[in-house]
């Protein structure tokens, strides 16, 4: 990654408007900083400008800026990317400065913004700062507000930061391809009050969705609802990281939706309040309890809590789909069908052929071959085994012994004696047959028996028996 010493030396131009900049200011431009790696990678403190308590993008990264006479400047770049959506598998995707989604954007409230954009794509784009209250034509849309930037062409989006909260960019250029290929970034202003809605550990992440064929490497940007990838900051189950927290501290997790369906992100172990979303922080007063929020399309949520309880605790998408990889939806369901004579036959021409489904979709520790570039349904081992999830899935681990801004995987959990589930080892009770006070026999617990019955026809409709 270049670093940040270089990238603050740069020289900068003061343009205004979201205009293509001219041959001598392109000469003056920010360093495009790029990022290849898709480990998460800790938020640095802010090296000049107002403070702020810095976030930290899950699978992700927060972009440089330089001061020019008091405006903070950014330089995006769009350009293809390879990224990897988990160990075995990577996708040619379409981000910014090397990444899909591209680096977060942090300031202050208050802050003047000036950023360069530069289009590296194929095709003309532009970019919406999604939520944000800015001049007109600053909003991104091409052919309403803005000429689309054409490729090799750069131009200037400039505005104060007004108000603090969780935002987004993606284009509004050809967005049905440049949004299914993982244009979309993350953009947060930070209070001007250091001191407000402050919290140990603040992180942000997108969710997205791709189509990826078997063994290919471009998503299929016709899709409208049958994806087969469902991610966290384009990381897939076992790529994402946990996310790692110190026990007592104060937790925000924001989560943008820029998929084509809701999510409902379900927290295990602790129980959140939603204070934050796209318009702003929500009043105390208006706050409720939950473990799940859902996140629809085009929204942020925001949800805060504090982490008392030590473990390993799974965060996911509660739609089961969107906890598995390499989804095929026109599979049969085979449940209960005996396939033992026709796998004989396969296997004399297929000897790798294995039956799937006839006792549900556990994989159970089998292992069968998929084509190169392609992940399986569910992955990832625990301390106990599979962790038979993939997709929209990953663990928060909640330790007393972290210290203070240390992301640092702890490893697994070590329960404490009498804390952990274990197999009955002892007799199991007599089946019981019990009798209604009718005199009728009751489902008996444990084995299948005949049920008798007493129906009775509804009545009392004037006319109708």
């Amino acid at each position: 990654m270049t670093n940040r010493r270089t990238f603050f030396q740069a020289a900068g131009a003061t343009l205004v408007g979201a205009t293509a900049v001219s041959r001598v200011g392109a000469a003056m431009l920010p360093e495009a900083v790029s990022q290849a790696s898709p480990l998460t990678q800790p938020p640095p403190a802010p090296p000049n400008g107002r403070p702020f308590n810095p976030v930290l993008t899950l699978n992700g990264w927060s972009l440089p800026w330089r001061m020019k006479d008091g405006v903070k400047e950014f330089h995006l770049v769009a350009e293809p990317v390879v990224r990897e959506i988990a160990p075995g598998m990577k996708a040619n995707l379409w981000g910014y400065n090397g990444q899909s989604p591209g680096p977060t954007i942090e300031v202050v409230e208050g802050d003047r913004v000036r950023v360069f954009v530069t289009n590296r794509l194929p095709e003309v784009t532009s970019i919406h700062w999604h939520g944000q209250r800015l001049p007109n034509g600053m909003d991104g849309v091409t052919g309403l507000t803005q000429p689309g930037i054409a490729p090799g062409k750069t131009f200037v989006y400039e505005f104060v930061a007004r108000r603090a909260g969780t935002f987004m960019y993606h284009p509004h250029a050809d967005e049905m391809t440049q949004m299914a290929m993982g244009m979309m970034g993350f953009w947060v202003t930070h209070p001007r009050d250091i001191g407000t809605m402050r919290v140990d550990r603040d992180f942000v992440f997108l969710l997205n969705a791709y189509d990826i064929d078997p063994g290919s490497f471009t998503p299929r940007v016709n899709t409208m609802l049958d994806f087969n990838l469902w991610t966290f900051n384009s990381r897939a189950f076992p790529g994402i990281d946990p996310l790692v927290v110190r026990q007592g501290d104060k937790v925000r997790i924001r989560v943008g939706n820029l998929t084509m369906t809701n999510h409902p992100v379900h927290l295990h172990g602790h129980e959140f309040e939603v204070t934050g979303t796209d318009g702003g922080w929500v009043r105390p007063q208006a706050r409720w309890p939950e473990v799940t929020a859902d996140v629809a399309v085009g929204q942020m949520r925001a949800i805060e809590f504090v982490a008392s309880e030590p473990g390993d605790w799974a965060f996911h998408c509660h739609k089961s789909h969107h906890t598995m990889n390499a989804m095929g939806h026109d599979v049969p369901t085979m449940i209960g069908v005996d396939q033992r004579g026709v796998a004989e036959k396969i296997t004399q021409l297929m000897p790798d052929y294995m039956a799937m489904g006839d006792k549900g979709q556990s994989m159970g520790g089998m292992e069968m071959p998929i084509p190169e570039n392609t992940l399986p349904m569910m992955g990832g081992e625990g301390p106990f085994g599979g962790v038979e999830m993939g997709g929209m899935f990953t663990v928060m681990k909640v330790r007393a012994e972290q210290k203070p801004g240390d992301y640092s995987d702890p490893g697994w959990y070590r329960h404490p004696p009498g804390t952990l589930a274990y197999e009955w080892q002892g007799g199991m009770p007599a089946t019981q047959r019990n009798e209604s006070p009718g005199g009728h026999l009751m489902q008996p617990t444990g084995k299948s028996a005949p049920i008798e019955m007493t129906v009775r026809k509804p009545s009392g409709h004037s006319g109708h028996q």
